[in-house]
């Protein structure tokens, strides 16, 4: 088993900069920012300003955003889990800086978006933790992630999505159903988003 050197972590708003270096194609495929993933941890304390808490629902907060990519922090209670989802055919990379989380992913056997009906297959079950971020597979996007009650920790995740998006479709793989739902932001830049209600 081959030792990896642990690069330093370093503060998000240098983790910001560097992914705007990054060109157009570089999101548009998978290698690249997952290799800047795994070589540029971003140091949890700097990421403060922009984390908020909910008991009910996992939070997300955005970062930064640019015509290519936004980054969103996602903050989970134990025991929180997003909804069976895709990212409206964009790429997604995840990262823990904080806590660990499960990946749970899907096969799409069948979706029928007019009659809102579809067949799930799980996969496979992956883990991400401070050293370990991961890539959703754009051939097979579907997945959810969540924070198992036995890791008995809080957990941030970075996302970095490229091509900002407002929407993404839902599943429920015990009732066969799915639809889409709009997405919100609870933070933008450090500031509370205010509800439209």
């Amino acid at each position: 088993m081959g030792t990896q050197a642990i690069s330093k972590p370093i503060p998000i708003q240098d983790f910001v900069a560097e992914l705007r270096k990054f060109p157009e194609p570089a999101f548009s495929r998978i290698d690249q920012i997952i290799r800047f993933l795994e070589s540029t941890p971003v140091a949890s304390d700097t990421l403060t300003p922009y984390l908020t808490w909910d008991r009910q629902h996992y939070t997300r907060n955005l970062i930064d955003k640019t015509p290519l990519y936004e980054l969103v922090a996602i903050c989970w209670e134990v025991g929180q889990a997003s909804s069976v989802h895709n990212h409206r055919e964009q790429n997604c990379w995840m990262a823990v800086p904080v806590g660990r989380l499960r990946v749970e992913n899907y096969r799409t056997i069948s979706q029928d978006l007019d009659h809102g009906t579809c067949k799930l297959e799980t996969t496979d079950t992956v883990e991400m933790n401070p050293r370990q971020p991961c890539a959703v597979d754009p051939l097979e996007p579907v997945h959810r992630v969540y924070n198992p009650r036995e890791f008995n920790q809080r957990a941030v995740s970075l996302h970095v999505y490229s091509r900002p998006f407002d929407t993404c479709v839902v599943y429920s793989q015990e009732h066969g159903t799915c639809g889409v739902i709009k997405l919100h932001y609870q933070t933008e830049y450090g500031k509370p988003v205010k509800s439209s209600n």
